[in-house]
């Protein structure tokens, strides 16, 4: 058995199943990852995947088994990597960061500014995408950690470590008529066109699920894949916005009023999530606790303890 067949079966589980889509972000051949899978099987056993007319349609129950533990192994042949590159140069290495539009655009960059001078070897690399991707990057080892909120499905291979709490805020232009109201209530706000993030996001289902407790049917006209592009709509006098409040900048963002939406919308937990099996270096560490003070070493130390 070879880490590569462990590594052509994650890839095409996480491709759903397309071989052909696998072997090209492996740089590699169709015929050769199909070798390699049939290799893997028959020293196995067993099929890892179903087949319908020579075409992969998904994992056999002891091939869920598999793709699990090939998780772990190649997770952990990435933690003694880094722990070799860790003792060959303490002081430097890179760290990669997956998160959301909003936690990259208003969350962490006094964060980050303060990580670089402390720690001005690191390597530091950001990648973005919607709070499930984020995970997935980590999952599949693309990234360190994630910054995000909520996901659409869980990562039983993932610690996940509350940070803080994000409220929300209805933006709209300067002069509306939400604005009149002291305390807007639910039919208040579905009296207005609503842009709110694509389905992906937490926050989409926090504020749907609002409205739909209340009995109300909101107008969602679209929605827009991060606040920015929200905002923008908001301007243009398409709209209102649900988003959360970190979102809104005074000083650059002058045309647009917030309305804490507090009462309303059920906040969102940021957190961050690291793989059950990774090795965190020292400047992790650090990063960590900069952008949750509460999560000490011994902390996630514990938190990884407990996921496991």
């Amino acid at each position: 058995m070879k880490l590569q067949q462990l590594r052509y079966v994650l890839e095409v589980f996480r491709h759903g199943n397309h071989i052909s889509n696998a072997a090209e972000t492996l740089h590699t051949s169709q015929p050769g990852i199909s070798k390699h899978l049939q290799q893997l099987e028959e020293e196995l056993g067993f099929e890892v995947f179903a087949r319908k007319r020579n075409r992969i349609v998904g994992l056999t129950e002891p091939g869920e088994e598999v793709v699990t533990i090939a998780q772990r192994v190649l997770n952990d042949i990435d933690s003694l990597k880094r722990l070799g590159e860790e003792l060959s140069s303490r002081e430097g290495g890179s760290l990669t960061i997956a998160t959301t539009h909003t936690q990259a655009r208003y969350v962490l960059p006094q964060v980050i500014e303060r990580f670089i001078r402390q720690h001005p070897k690191v390597q530091l690399h950001l990648r973005q995408g919607n709070p499930t991707q984020i995970c997935e990057m980590v999952e599949a080892g693309v990234a360190d950690l994630a910054v995000g909120t909520e996901t659409t499905r869980a990562f039983p291979t993932l610690a996940r470590m509350d940070c803080f709490e994000l409220e929300r805020s209805i933006i709209t232009k300067a002069g509306h008529p939400l604005l009149k109201i002291r305390k807007p209530t639910l039919r208040d706000v579905a009296a207005y066109p609503i842009i709110t993030h694509d389905p992906a996001f937490s926050g989409r289902w926090k504020v749907i699920d609002a409205f739909k407790r209340a009995g109300i049917s909101p107008n969602i006209i679209f929605g827009a894949v991060d606040a920015d592009v929200s905002k923008t709509y908001v301007e243009l006098g398409l709209g209102i916005a649900v988003m959360t409040s970190v979102s809104i900048d005074r000083q650059k963002d002058k045309g647009l009023r917030a309305i804490d939406a507090s009462h309303l919308f059920e906040a969102s937990m940021t957190s961050i999530s690291v793989r059950i099996n990774a090795y965190l270096r020292n400047h992790t560490f650090d990063f960590i606790k900069m952008f949750a003070p509460h999560l000490t070493r011994d902390a996630v130390r514990a938190a990884l303890q407990d996921a496991r």
